[in-house]
């Protein structure tokens, strides 16, 4: 398919990413608009379209495909409607944006990737938006073009403030390391074949049953080792890096605070205070790269293998985290269709 006019989006899900989503596609990026909007909660779609010209406000997901208006399909519904919205999309052939987690499970992602693929092509971006960050890019061109010699090991840091009520110790890793999950594939195009979980003693800061912090170890299929620290209860910011170790060299991406001051007896910068504020320009150039690319009838970016990848690894972790053994990662054969990377 390929678009010359607006793109006309569906954005399914209006709670914190999707309404974000739907002031990105009207305020800050080109090429499309928002055509409908889709939620399970009448009152609030209905209070979203409303605001928004030629804007349809529908509860089913699948009614919101069926509009004419409609071209394509960003998801930022709860992971577990993923499947039933994304199989949806493939019944009318839409290119699809998903935020992450494709699906919450490695079993249901294989479903969605073997759905995709008797497509016999990809309409599915996986919303791992790291990989649209100005320090991650510079990154991957490094490591890339072997500035440093081949990579050794990676170095990642992921800090924040505080855990909503509720958050559970799976969902550290389904929800935060995920992200170093996809960075680290990505960055080191090769696939994490282990996972181990150390849990050092709680800080005091950490909700009663929450371990944290947590340091997770990846190995990978070429021998190269990666550790994240995982600390969501700092309490002092948002804090995200990343350093490559090479064999002649290392790259640090995350140290930049914006402007650095001196007044009055105090010197230094500023800590984000969340995920949105961090990677605000990521999220805007993700979107704008989907739009761009369906116009021109193209998929780009992660794709639904490295969704279900993702999901196959934070299982592994799950229970590295349970038994604290080293938990082998089982992938089944890539298909052909996700043999080139983006």
């Amino acid at each position: 398919m390929s678009l010359k006019g607006t793109l006309g989006v569906a954005v399914i899900g209006t709670g914190r990413m999707g309404a974000d989503h739907v002031r990105r596609i009207n305020e800050v990026i080109s090429g499309a608009r928002v055509a409908a909007v889709v939620d399970i909660d009448a009152d609030r779609v209905k209070a979203v379209a409303d605001g928004i010209e030629d804007c349809t406000p529908c509860t089913d997901p699948a009614a919101a495909m069926a509009d004419p208006a409609v071209d394509a399909v960003l998801i930022a519904s709860p992971g577990p409607a993923h499947e039933a919205a994304l199989l949806a999309a493939f019944e009318r052939d839409l290119p699809v944006l998903c935020e992450k987690p494709l699906t919450p499970d490695a079993a249901s992602a294989l479903r969605v990737l073997r759905a995709e693929e008797a497509l016999g092509h990809r309409r599915v971006q996986v919303g791992f938006m790291r990989r649209y960050d100005t320090g991650y890019l510079k990154l991957k061109s490094l490591l890339d073009a072997g500035t440093y010699g081949r990579t050794l090991m990676l170095h990642n840091k992921h800090r924040n403030p505080a855990t909503p009520p509720g958050f559970t110790n799976a969902m550290l890793v389904n929800d935060s390391v995920v992200h170093e999950i996809d960075t680290t594939r990505w960055l080191l195009d090769e696939e994490i074949t282990a996972v181990r979980v150390l849990r050092p003693a709680p800080s005091g800061n950490a909700p009663e049953g929450l371990s944290d912090p947590q340091l997770f170890l990846f190995e990978t299929a070429a021998g190269q080792v990666v550790d994240t620290e995982l600390f969501q209860n700092c309490s002092f910011g948002y804090q995200v890096s990343c350093e490559a170790v090479g064999e002649s060299g290392t790259a640090r991406i995350g140290d930049d605070h914006g402007v650095f001051v001196n007044s009055a007896g105090q010197w230094g910068g500023s800590i984000t205070p969340g995920f949105v504020e961090r990677f605000e320009d990521a999220y805007d150039r993700q979107v704008q790269r989907w739009v761009n690319a369906t116009r021109r009838g193209e998929v780009e970016g992660p794709s639904c293998w490295d969704g279900y990848a993702a999901a196959a690894v934070c299982e592994a972790g799950v229970r590295a985290q349970e038994s604290g053994e080293r938990v082998a990662v089982e992938l089944v054969e890539r298909p052909d269709l996700y043999r080139s990377r983006s």
